[in-house]
């Protein structure tokens, strides 16, 4: 199927075309008719899977049909509201990119910024308005935002709402919507407190789900490095030596741990920056821009400020610290391996990181090969034989190759070979 079969206006396929797309992800054919059709839509998919596209295409559709406003209205007529600055400004960026034929303007409003900028910006009007919950709410108690005439809202990255501590302020949100309204519902988990509100606030909704958390992409090669906890720094040096590594993503548990990374990064020459909570909206767009741009090298972030990095091309995604929630997993490696191309995972595990180990294994449904070539490899599996381990080793054919190329991968997929360190 093309996107030319989902009956899609003229002006947004010539941009889509003008993007690079021809062939729509599975939860864009399948969500965007039932949204032109009207209907509420829950979605379930994960990170990477297109749903941005999903939800923005048939809205600018939609919102470009004739409307009868009153002069001089500005009227906000369709919201998204999402859980992090960096997710609400690739939102806004997509609804330029694919409406940028059409007379709709969007807007996107977040903390962490001086509001007035945004509220001059408002003052002008705005069709489309993305935000987060903290702004959205603090705008809106003072006079600068009424939801009155919202058509579509969305709720996207609902899971991550809840992680974030932001479902009561969602739900005050929605109390100021119209009751007559199109409600578009998007989360990779369906938690229990997620369901009830999404029972709480659709209305006969349509149901599509695509890709289970559960799942990882057949595109990401993924490997397991057991290591001492006082070994990781050189373990990612030493892999950060294979020059065909040119950008690599980089995730700790913590914002003082990725902080501490980028140190030990730093110390050795090889440029890096962290983005997490801490840093300040300025702070973390530059560092993102320059990962985009191949400027740095490596970006270490925590997972709530990563959800919604979404980097073209991105090859390697690094597990520096296991998550201990084992659906992160999947959301941190489905960065990589997106549109069809390749990716690769590197996952660095502690002794103390086993059981997390323990949990993904359980949640993918299959092991993940251990890579026993490099020089920090210790022997977990004996060190804690209490914890099963079900992932395959890959082995070297006997120890290390000395300063010849090792090629780490499956021959059936891109290979990356690097050397020992001197």
């Amino acid at each position: 199927m093309l996107f030319t079969d989902l009956k899609i206006i003229e002006p947004i396929l010539c941009a889509l075309k003008e993007e690079g797309y021809s062939t729509p992800t599975p939860i864009q054919e399948k969500a965007i008719p039932f949204i032109l059709s009207g209907r509420d839509l829950l979605g379930c998919a994960q990170t990477g899977t297109g749903k941005t596209a999903a939800f923005a295409i048939p809205m600018l559709q939609l919102l470009s049909k004739p409307y009868a406003a009153k002069p001089g209205q500005k009227s906000i007529r369709a919201l998204i509201l999402t859980p992090t600055r960096e997710l609400a400004i690739q939102i806004e960026e997509s609804f330029r990119a694919y409406g940028r034929e059409l007379r709709l303007k969007p807007l996107v409003i977040f903390g962490g910024v001086s509001q007035v900028p945004q509220t001059n910006a408002l003052e002008r009007g705005a069709d489309i308005l993305v935000a987060t919950p903290g702004r959205l709410l603090d705008l809106m108690s003072q006079g600068y935002i009424n939801l009155k005439d919202v058509e579509i809202f969305v709720l996207d990255e609902a899971d991550r709402m809840l992680d974030m501590g932001f479902v009561h302020d969602v739900k005050r949100v929605i109390t100021k919507l119209p009751q007559k309204r199109q409600t578009l519902f998007f989360s990779a988990t369906m938690p229990n407190e997620i369901q009830s509100l999404a029972n709480a606030i659709l209305t006969n909704p349509q149901k599509v789900e695509v890709t289970p958390v559960s799942s990882t992409a057949d595109t990401i090669n993924q490997s397991l490095f057991f290591v001492d906890k006082d070994s990781k720094k050189m373990l990612l040096s030493f892999l950060l030596q294979d020059a065909e590594i040119k950008s690599a993503l980089v995730f700790t548990r913590t914002k003082h741990g990725a902080d501490k990374v980028v140190k030990d990064l730093i110390r050795l020459n090889i440029k890096a920056e962290a983005i997490h909570g801490n840093k300040s909206q300025n702070a973390r767009q530059r560092a993102l821009t320059n990962f985009k741009e191949r400027t740095t090298r490596v970006l270490v972030a925590t997972d709530i400020a990563a959800r919604g990095i979404d980097v073209d091309e991105l090859t390697h995604v690094i597990n520096y610290e296991l998550p201990n929630v084992p659906e992160t997993y999947v959301h941190r490696i489905g960065r990589t391996g997106r549109a069809g191309l390749s990716g690769v995972a590197f996952s660095f595990c502690e002794y103390e990181e086993l059981p997390y180990l323990k949990d993904i294994q359980k949640l993918i449904g299959k092991g993940i090969d251990i890579d026993r070539s490099h020089p920090y490899h210790v022997e977990l599996n004996q060190q804690a034989k209490h914890i099963k381990i079900s992932a395959p080793e890959k082995r070297s054919g006997g120890g290390h190759r000395g300063p010849a190329q090792r090629n780490f991968n499956s021959p059936k997929k891109k290979t990356f070979s690097r050397q020992r360190p001197n």
